[in-house]
């Protein structure tokens, strides 16, 4: 398992990730949102600093959210996803 820094555009944010793979620029993930649900990104650059410890060159991606999924995913444009809905009146 590679150990890699995930620095989210979308929710300006750093995570650390374990991947089995470095993912190319281009490639889709699936990251978990801070609301619980799943999201789809895209890899916008890869990039490795040598670590501060030996000869190790050390992966970080740059991400953010696809087109389309924000629209897709309620949470994510500003709605309440539990919020009550007016009853329907003819």
């Amino acid at each position: 398992m590679i150990e890699i820094e995930v620095q989210n555009e979308t929710h300006q944010s750093q995570d650390r990730l374990r991947f089995a793979a470095v993912p190319r620029i281009g490639e889709g993930l699936r990251l978990r949102e801070p609301d619980g649900m799943w999201a789809s990104y895209d890899v916008l650059d890869v990039w490795y600093q040598k670590a501060e410890y030996g000869d190790v060159w050390v992966p970080f991606l740059h991400v953010r959210m696809t087109p389309g999924e924000s629209a897709a995913n309620p949470a994510t444009n500003g709605y309440d996803v539990h919020q009550e809905l007016e009853p329907f009146r003819i």
